[in-house]
């Protein structure tokens, strides 16, 4: 019985083996015999030696996928572990006038950061004249208010950018708002700045810094006059 293949493409050769399951089971001997070229070479290769490849090949991206996760939590936890000393050391000073200090220096050490600074202007009148109660402009404290989430970027000439040891050598920086919550005045900033213009980029994420707000705001909240 002859069989007219004018017209037949690929397509319908593939389609046909696919809803012919038993195709290869009446013809087994074709399995060993197809020939296929290897991805590491212009040899030919059997369809088993094929398959084998391709199996190799998916199970080195899975190997490498789970080594990165592996990476990624390990950095996770590591960066966990010293948010967790730093807010250890906050809640371990019995000074509140010391908190500010600690604060800021602890961060240096606990993330590398080069410079940083603290101004409170909502601080209780038991405090003012502390480094950290230094006069704050309007401008600055409306800016830091207006602020939403913590602004990471070049450094502009921001007031904030005077309140470091070396604000000439900072390129970036990284303005932390201090509040109770978004519906309140911000009540002091934190700032931290870097000779690397891409410590603190502006497309970088800021849910970290958010967090370091945050709890930075809780611990500063003793230096406060009640609410």
């Amino acid at each position: 019985m002859s069989m007219n293949l004018q017209g037949i493409t690929e397509t319908d050769i593939a389609n046909y083996l696919v809803n012919t399951p038993g195709f290869f089971e009446r013809h087994a001997e074709l399995l060993a015999s197809i020939q296929l070229t290897s991805p590491h070479g212009q040899r030919a290769v059997s369809l088993q030696e094929r398959q084998m490849e391709m199996l190799r090949d998916k199970h080195k991206g899975l190997e490498l996928r789970i080594v990165e996760m592996i990476r990624y939590g390990q950095e996770n936890l590591a960066i966990a572990d010293r948010l967790h000393r730093w807010t250890r050391q906050i809640l371990l000073t019995q000074n509140p006038s010391d908190v500010p200090e600690v604060l800021v220096s602890e961060l240096q050490h606990q993330f590398m950061i080069p410079q940083a600074g603290i101004r409170l202007w909502g601080a209780a009148e038991m405090f003012q004249g502390q480094p950290f109660s230094r006069d704050v402009s309007v401008d600055a404290q409306s800016f830091a208010t207006s602020l939403t989430q913590p602004y990471c970027g070049i450094n502009s000439g921001f007031e904030a950018s005077s309140w470091l040891d070396d604000p000439a050598t900072v390129t970036s920086m990284a303005l932390i708002p201090l509040r109770h919550d978004l519906a309140t005045p911000a009540f002091g900033l934190l700032v931290l700045g870097s000779p690397d213009p891409t410590r603190f980029s502006a497309d970088m994420g800021t849910d970290f810094l958010v967090r370091i707000g945050d709890l930075a705001s809780a611990g500063l909240s003793r230096l406060l006059p009640p609410r």
